[in-house]
């Protein structure tokens, strides 16, 4: 059965993401595609609807991204949102001008809730507005059914064309009803029934990839993260020992994390592939000894991981199929239709030059991370690893400021495995973004048992965040930092004080370095 599927066009809004998130959020496949998708493209696709995002353009500037005017005449129901709200305001014959009074934040709004896109919504509602231009005047055979003290349309509709359009941004949770604006979207107005269902992703994922597969070979560079476990396990499900997953340890993982990896995807485990762990702590402790700037620390890392992937390759033989963890963030951020590239996407780099395989295989290129969590649950995977912090690729490389070194690595392990185990003693693992003990490299003079001590300070950070663009600092219980801290100078050898970081992001970042 062929699943049902909205699609979010993309005119370059910083929210894009996040529309195609709250749409799977209520049970319906949603996907990101570029304002410039051709008719053809679009129709083959066959979506129960479209969202137009926002974007910081304006409509009425010759630059501006368009969409073809007869998208409109598809019969498929459309949501304009911000500017999405004013271009097809402006494409149907409307008029959109500079705002008299720009809206920023959070801002009461009244709507008119016998409109299908604000049904069981208060008539007073909160939203979150982001504007500098406003619908001036409405295109014929639409109605007003929102507005603000300064903004009359504040959402217009066109219920016969099944067109409606939004002023203020219901993705975003400042607006306090947006989830159910949007589940009225795509139930009421679209008709969808809500079949996206990650146990049925998993059935057909596994399928696909055994008819894609056949006889071949796999490989998988498995780093223990999230999106490499799920994508390893699912693999393993499909073709097992067809497959190798190969997990470099470089020596800079948290307490014991490279055995947890080896107890869950090693000869003992549940899992039916070919694990190869390569013990390369001496290794990169040698390439990096010296070296301070943290650039420079990053590069060795990356550099390193790759020449020992070469070699292991090699050692394995022909290979036909490359496993990568990319997810849909990755591909969204690597550049789509109007959006600003965040970052390249290049999950192995380096490995097509040396590695002779057929094609890259990206099992999970179309979740998002909450959803990539959810396929590995189904999948059985352990919920300590489909729940772990995020970790960095380069490890506690960049969690140790200065020179890396064993005793260094020693000293942020057990101070860090200290700080996990107290947070979740405390119950509040579930509710940070991120949380992590980080070694500085300032010493500092202290007392201990009468004797004078001249050691390092260890460095605390907890961040609340959604999105990990931005963060702020949690705000831990005293009573839980005092403990910690007690425990980590008490405990760790080469610590003498704790420190707690308060700093956001920006102007911070969640990472040291």
């Amino acid at each position: 059965m062929k699943q049902e599927m909205v699609l979010v066009l993309d005119f370059g809004g910083q929210y894009n993401q996040l529309i195609a998130r709250r749409v799977r959020e209520c049970g319906v496949y949603c996907e990101v595609k570029p304002s410039t998708i051709r008719l053809d493209e679009l129709r083959a696709a066959d979506p129960k609807g479209i969202i137009f995002t926002g974007g910081p353009n304006s409509v009425y500037d010759e630059e501006s991204p368009r969409c073809s005017r007869e998208i409109f005449d598809l019969g498929i129901p459309i949501l304009g949102i911000c500017y999405g709200s004013q271009l097809m305001a402006y494409m149907l014959g409307g008029q959109v001008k500079t705002a008299p009074v720009s809206e920023y934040g959070r801002t009461k709004v009244h709507v008119e809730t016998e409109d299908k896109l604000f049904a069981g919504v208060s008539s007073d509602t909160v939203c979150w507005m982001s504007h500098t231009d406003y619908i001036a005047e409405v295109p014929k055979g639409f109605g007003i059914t929102a507005s603000t003290p300064v903004c009359p349309a504040a959402a217009i509709s066109c219920p016969q064309r099944r067109l409606y359009a939004t002023q203020f941004h219901p993705e975003v949770m400042h607006t306090k009803q947006g989830e159910r604006m949007l589940r009225n979207f795509v139930y009421e107005i679209c008709g969808c029934a809500g079949d996206w269902k990650m146990d049925s992703f998993v059935e057909a994922a596994i399928q696909s990839l055994r008819d894609k597969i056949g006889e071949g070979k796999v490989l998988c560079a498995l780093s223990g993260g999230v999106d490499s476990s799920v994508a390893a396990v699912l693999l393993s499900k499909a073709v097992g020992k067809q497959l190798t997953c190969v997990f470099v340890d470089h020596g800079l993982l948290r307490k014991n994390e490279g055995d947890e990896v080896e107890s869950v995807f090693g000869p003992d485990g549940p899992y039916e592939l070919n694990f190869i762990r390569v013990d390369a702590a001496e290794r990169y402790y040698e390439r990096l000894r010296g070296v301070t700037e943290p650039e420079e620390k990053r590069k060795i890392i990356g550099e390193e991981f790759i020449r020992i992937f070469e070699e292991e390759a090699r050692r394995i033989g022909a290979v036909d199929f490359l496993v990568q963890g990319t997810i849909y963030p990755d591909v969204i951020e690597s550049g789509l239709g109007q959006s600003a590239v965040i970052k390249s996407h290049h999950n192995v780099g380096g490995l097509p030059s040396v590695v002779d395989f057929r094609e890259i295989i990206e099992p999970l290129r179309m979740l998002f991370k909450d959803e990539v969590r959810k396929a590995g649950l189904e999948l059985g995977i352990p919920a300590y690893l489909v729940y772990r912090q995020p970790f960095p690729g380069p490890g506690l490389g960049v969690r140790i400021v200065g020179e890396i070194t064993e005793e260094k690595v020693r000293i942020v392990q057990e101070a860090d495995a200290i700080y996990r185990e107290e947070i979740a003693k405390a119950g509040l693992d579930q509710d940070l973004g991120q949380y992590f003990a980080a070694l500085t490299n300032m010493r500092s003079v202290g007392v201990m048992g009468d004797f004078r001590t001249y050691d390092y300070a260890v460095a605390l950070r907890a961040v609340n965040t959604s999105d990990f663009m931005t963060a702020e600092a949690a705000q831990l219980p005293w009573e839980v930092l005092m403990h910690v801290s007690n425990r980590i100078v008490n405990e760790v050898k080469g610590v003498n004080r704790v420190l707690y970081d308060c700093t956001g992001k920006p102007p911070g970042t969640i990472e040291f370095e």
